[in-house]
């Protein structure tokens, strides 16, 4: 679902800026310390993370594949000099 918001410019030092609300960044999947790219058209400017996002929980439990990543992942005996 699309979030939106009308903000006010803001003066910050010889530029302009603006607050991204809270539930505006976390439907785009915004980050405190993200880069993002922003550029400008004839409508107005985009504001887009630079590389690939990180996925949510759901997303990334929807890629798990249990017959790949699945099953134990310790060894149950001994393997080289351990002492038990």
């Amino acid at each position: 679902m699309a979030k939106t918001a009308t903000l006010t410019l803001q003066q910050w030092g010889n530029s302009l800026a603006v607050r991204i609300p809270a539930a505006v960044a976390r439907a785009a999947h915004f980050e405190v310390g993200q880069e993002v790219q922003v550029t400008t058209d004839e409508v107005g400017v985009t504001v887009k993370p630079v590389g690939p996002r990180k996925l949510t929980l759901t997303e990334k439990l929807a890629l798990f594949d249990p017959a790949r990543h699945g099953g134990e992942a310790m060894a149950t005996g001994r393997i080289g000099a351990e002492v038990f």
